[in-house]
This record gives C-alpha cells, sequence and structure tokens, in this order.
C-alpha cells in the first residue's frame, strides 16, 4: 500500500523549505503557450514525500472507458478552496506562486490536486482542460514533484513536436498561457525502474 513507503528513500538531509523564483525559466511552446521550470524549488522534501505518503487520504478511483469500467493507474486527493492543506509548506508555495504570477495571472490559486504514483505502472494519460476555464481562456497549472523522477511531455493539440520535461524532487513546473486549450500532457508508464512520486498541482478556482 502506498502508506508504507517512506520518505527515506530520499534525501533528508536538508531543511524543507522554498527557494527563490528568481532562477525560474520561461520557454515558449508556441500558440500563446508557455512553461516555466525550476528544478529544485523545494528542498529537503524527502520528509514531505514521507508525510504525504503516509498521511494523505489517498483514494482509488474507477472510471469508464469506452464498454469497460477500469481502474485509474495512480492514487488522488484533492483540496478545495479553503481547505487545509496537508502540509505547512504546500500552503506557502501556493502562497509564493500567487504573489509571483499576481501580474500575469491575475487571480491567487486556490486549490490543490495530489496525484500519487506508486511506481512506473503508474500514469496519466494525454489530457487538457476541455471542460474547465482553461478550455476557453488563458490559466496556469503549477506542479510541484517530490519523490522519484518522472517525464512530463506535452505536445500541440494540431499536432507537433513533443517537449520532455523530467521531473524529480522538489522541481516546480507552471503552464502557461494557452497551455490547457492548445497543448495536451501526460506522465507516461516507463519499464524502466521508477520510483514513487507525488505531485501537487496549484490551480485557480474552476481550472481542472
Amino acid at each position: 500500500m502506498a502508506t508504507h513507503l517512506q520518505g527515506s528513500l530520499f534525501d533528508q538531509t536538508d531543511e524543507l523549505r522554498l527557494g527563490p523564483l528568481d532562477g525560474i525559466r520561461r520557454t515558449e511552446l508556441g500558440s500563446g503557450a508557455w512553461i516555466d521550470v525550476l528544478p529544485g524549488w523545494l528542498s529537503g522534501a524527502g520528509a514531505l514525500f514521507g508525510q504525504l505518503a503516509a498521511e494523505v487520504p489517498w483514494r482509488a478511483e474507477r472510471r469508464k472507458m469506452y464498454d469497460n469500467v477500469v481502474d485509474v493507474p495512480r492514487l488522488l486527493a484533492f483540496y478545495g478552496a479553503g481547505d487545509p492543506l496537508p502540509h505547512p509548506v504546500l500552503a506557502e508555495a501556493r502562497d509564493t506562486l500567487s504573489r509571483y504570477y499576481a501580474g500575469e495571472l491575475g487571480e491567487p490559486f486556490t486549490t490543490a490536486g495530489l496525484c500519487f504514483y506508486r511506481d512506473g505502472r503508474d500514469s496519466v494519460a494525454w489530457h487538457g482542460d476541455r471542460i474547465g476555464r482553461g478550455a476557453r481562456e488563458d490559466t496556469m497549472v503549477a506542479i510541484l514533484s517530490v519523490g522519484a523522477p518522472r517525464d512530463l511531455l506535452l505536445r500541440p493539440v494540431r499536432g507537433g513536436d513533443t517537449v520532455r520535461r523530467p521531473l524529480g524532487h522538489g522541481d516546480l513546473i507552471v503552464m502557461g498561457g494557452s497551455c490547457q486549450r492548445t497543448w495536451e500532457h501526460c506522465v507516461p508508464k516507463t519499464s524502466r525502474a521508477a520510483g514513487p512520486r507525488i505531485s501537487v498541482q496549484f490551480r485557480p478556482q474552476g481550472v481542472r
């Protein structure tokens, strides 16, 4: 079970803290979409991984796919606007990102969705924002990763080259502009040995 995983799988020697955002680097993807990436934004994330793995009320979901009902290949948790987050550093990260992007985003990040990828068999399929506000307007989704590295892939909806970004322990990626409607993203399955990873997705209200 996920709750048996320990933070000692990862380095816990550093103090748990967020670094400055001034080292973030933007890549323009085209069609008004962009990504900002900052490796190692959160230091000492091993302790955070262990606490989230053990204490978050993870749930397994099943979804209809064609004529079958299948297991969602990851564990999930969601914290709505006003819900206390499972660790103070996540509230600090949300508020720091809200201040940093206030001029571009024009509103705060309010919700947090968590995904637990237990091993390389867990994944998320290609998707964008088809029903939330991102389907019709520019917005942002900020993702903080803790745990073993996994690749995040992005591709333009109308076809084109795939962009690959490996996200590891304490890394931050922000997908902005038109990214949620003109690009898709996924975390593919991998046959390589892959340890557990937790991603925390901060979103403004109404963004899926």
